[in-house]
């Protein structure tokens, strides 16, 4: 009995380190998170293509595990998606392409305990942001071209602006 109070007070006392040293390293990197309940962060990490990235990380009795949402269900062309998706998973640290059972797509990843560092977090909240924002047009060609097409085509009509369809004009403006 003793020796599972000392297990549990172990576990704890891991946990404890490991939450001070999410917190430290969120705090330094001057992210805005929040902690809904003891071991669980929502960070949100800003990008450049993709306004923002939210980030969920749970601490468990052994391991640290990150999920960020990074785009919903393609509308089409799902192969050359999962394919580049599959593809890209080759090349990321600590982190992968998932899909859930509706097929929107996230990164995820697992690190043990002992190996959460400050270091270690802060190249995984690159890794994460990295995989999340440079990706994020790439999937919206993919994915949603037709969507961009009928979007351009809707603001034209309108006379709204166009302005964040910049990067897609080699979809909206065949031949430009």
């Amino acid at each position: 009995m003793a020796e599972r109070a000392d297990q549990a007070e172990r576990r704890a006392r891991v946990g404890d380190d490991t939450a001070s040293i999410i917190e430290r390293t969120l705090d330094d990197a001057e992210l805005e998170w929040e902690s809904p309940e003891p071991g669980a962060y929502v960070v949100k990490l800003p990008g450049t293509r993709k306004l923002s990235t939210t980030l969920s990380l749970k601490v468990g009795n052994h391991s640290l595990s990150l999920n960020a949402f990074v785009i919903r269900h393609p509308d089409e062309n799902h192969e050359a998606v999962h394919r580049w998706l599959l593809e890209r998973n080759l090349r990321l640290y600590g982190v992968s392409y998932a899909i859930d059972s509706l097929g929107d797509i996230y990164l995820a990843g697992k690190l043990p305990l002992a190996a959460v560092t400050p270091a270690e977090l802060d190249r995984l909240l690159g890794s994460v942001l990295s995989a999340s924002d440079d990706s994020f047009n790439t999937l919206l060609e993919l994915g949603f071209a037709s969507a961009i097409r009928k979007e351009y085509e809707w603001r034209v009509s309108r006379g709204e602006s166009t302005r964040n369809l910049d990067a897609f004009t080699h979809l909206t403006q065949p031949g430009r």
